[in-house]
């Protein structure tokens, strides 16, 4: 397998596999048609429907960008990922569990030795306008604007020095700035960008996009698994056995990913705020993984850009919100802070989780539970209370038995319908925080939900009962000889 280390690489690996990566010289606008196209070839997850999951997809003719191109999908199949990281699909969780274990720290390489700084445009420059030189798409005709859907938020704690790797929502607003949309309470990045304004300075911030894979589902985490001080690059470089090369910043006192295929320097400034939508007045933003376009948000800080710089030829990497690639970079960091949390209380008991793609990776976790002693019964239930802890924004748990296949949704639904008693199995917990682009999850929706995002989570159990497991053994079918069958079994 070809050795995966930027985003070049990993394309050149996907280009050997038949039905995993698509190209296209066809003239198309980052101005919803190339969303529009995508949603037809491969988005998944949450879009409307038709849609389904298809190869990445690499745009070389951008309308308006002659020196650009786009490349979206590429975490949008769970199997891809497994290809990028190399491991199994059904074992990535595993293999990200473990990388937080054990992190490998970035290393810093000379600026020479840097490829996203062989092109460089400074906002000193006359007719500087990041909106020509990057080409991030709207995804849909009512966008606040055009947004960078994967960037690589880096930035480090102003009192001690700490860095934080995020992906935030990111809105270009003029010819040198950008709004960033930081979820109160739910980032690092927003907690130093609070220190910094609260003592009146700026905070400075490279915003690095089109990375190796790794990066990008590391960046993911979030508090308790990663807590504040740990550093997500740490997690990539575990996977690829070998750190994450940094390269310091032309403009600003903060790092940059080295290989990335842009680089956006610039400073998030204190005490200034603007409407996300003060371009279209629409009133929206953009699709989140919800599957709905969230709203514009009427105040959020701004990035000051002071350059922008490339890899010769770059390729900017985007995303639809509620694609199957949301599914991947949030879910998976999900599953593995669950398994964590779980294997900590009851060693050997939870045997996979998967962040279901009807939850955009994020609402929806089903826990593959084993009961082998009397004991064990009630502890699903607990296993599930685990998992709201590791993961605030889960909504709902499905619990199913080890001879349920958590990652194949239909084989859910008919533990469900077979082994779950609504009544008897349905767990709810009232008034506890969950995520604020639910729009059920509104005062609007129930005069008994508080405040936005302040709802009901739910367990449901579909596990049997352990003293009735004899009554429940699914049907048991002759084993074959699969070598004999090879041919038919392809």
């Amino acid at each position: 397998m070809n050795k995966v280390n930027d985003l070049r690489s990993a394309l050149e690996l996907l280009k050997g596999v038949p039905g995993q990566f698509l190209e296209t010289d066809i003239d198309v606008d980052p101005a919803a048609e190339l969303s529009g196209v995508y949603r037809y070839v491969g988005a998944g997850g949450t879009v409307e429907r038709p849609t389904k999951e298809g190869p990445a997809m690499l745009f070389d003719s951008v309308k308006g960008h002659p020196d650009a191109r786009v490349l979206i999908g590429l975490l949008a199949s769970r199997r891809r990922v497994g290809m990028l990281l190399d491991t199994d699909p059904k074992k990535l969780a595993f293999l990200l569990k473990d990388s937080v274990a054990h992190p490998i720290a970035p290393v810093t390489v000379p600026n020479d030795q840097a490829p996203c700084q062989e092109i460089v445009h400074y906002a000193t420059e006359p007719g500087f306008d990041i909106r020509k030189l990057v080409p991030a798409p709207t995804n849909t005709p009512e966008d606040a604007g055009p947004y960078i859907t994967l960037g690589m938020c880096y930035a480090s704690n102003p009192e001690n020095g700490d860095h934080d790797v995020t992906i935030h929502r990111l809105c270009l607003q003029s010819a040198n700035e950008i709004s960033i949309f930081l979820q109160p309470g739910a980032r690092h990045i927003g907690y130093f960008r609070e220190l910094a304004e609260k003592s009146g300075r700026p905070l400075p911030i490279s915003v690095s996009i089109g990375v190796d894979p790794a990066i990008e589902v590391s960046s993911c985490f979030e508090a308790p698994t990663t807590p504040l001080g740990y550093n997500e690059l740490s997690i990539a470089g575990a996977i690829r056995k070998e750190p994450v090369r940094m390269v310091q910043c032309l403009t600003i006192p903060e790092q940059a990913i080295a290989s990335a295929e842009y680089v956006i320097e610039g400073e998030i400034l204190p005490g200034v705020r603007v409407a996300e939508d003060q371009n279209t007045h629409t009133g929206k933003a953009m699709p989140e993984f919800p599957g709905y376009c969230g709203p514009a948000n009427p105040s959020l800080p701004v990035i000051r850009v002071k350059a922008v710089t490339t890899r010769k030829h770059p390729i900017l990497q985007t995303c639809i919100g509620p694609s199957e690639e949301h599914v991947s970079m949030a879910g998976i960091p999900t599953e593995a802070s669950i398994l964590t949390m779980v294997e900590k209380a009851m060693p050997g008991k939870l045997l996979n989780v998967y962040c279901a793609s009807s939850g955009g990776g994020k609402y929806i976790a089903v826990l593959q539970f084993r009961k082998s002693v009397p004991s064990d019964e009630g502890r699903q239930r607990q296993a599930a209370l685990l998992a709201f802890s590791a993961f605030a924004e889960l909504k709902h748990v499905y619990l199913v038995d080890e001879d349920v296949d958590p990652f194949d949704v239909r084989d859910v639904m008919w533990a469900m319908t077979t082994r779950f008693q609504a009544d008897r199995d349905l767990v709810m917990i009232p008034g506890v925080q969950c995520h604020p682009l639910d729009p059920s999850n509104n005062p609007a929706y129930s005069p008994d939900i508080r405040a936005v995002g302040v709802a009901c989570k739910c367990i449901f159990d579909c596990t049997v009962p352990f003293d009735q497991k004899a009554r429940f053994e699914r049907a048991k079918f002759m084993e074959i000889d699969k070598e004999k069958w090879a041919e038919v079994l392809r």
